[in-house]
């Protein structure tokens, strides 16, 4: 993106929470030649692999570079060291990039 590589990922199984739909889908990017502060993104929705049939989502490249810019307008540094960032997208931003499971 914009000639800077990311590496993101999403975890490979389901905590307990997210199993059980208590904890949304998220996923991580950090730098892919300078890692330094990490980006931990939040979606309103469950991850497809729930049990118990809640509304889900799937992580894409364009949500994740959606993402990725916006976390960079609000001022995250991936290549400088410091904490994780937080960001949450909302129903209305992810609904641009993907569609829900049923």
């Amino acid at each position: 993106m914009d000639g800077t590589v990311y590496r993101w990922r999403v975890r490979h199984k389901p905590t307990y929470c997210e199993g059980l739909g208590w904890s949304p889908l998220s996923f991580s990017v950090e730098h892919g030649t300078r890692p330094g502060s990490v980006l931990q993104a939040s979606l309103p929705w469950a991850r497809p692999d729930n049990w118990v049939g809640a509304k889900a989502a799937t992580v894409r490249p364009g949500l994740v570079a959606s993402v990725i810019r916006r976390a960079l307008d609000e001022g995250w540094t991936p290549d400088a060291a410091g904490l994780t960032v937080f960001l949450a997208v909302t129903e209305n931003e992810l609904a641009e990039h993907v569609a829900p499971f049923p």
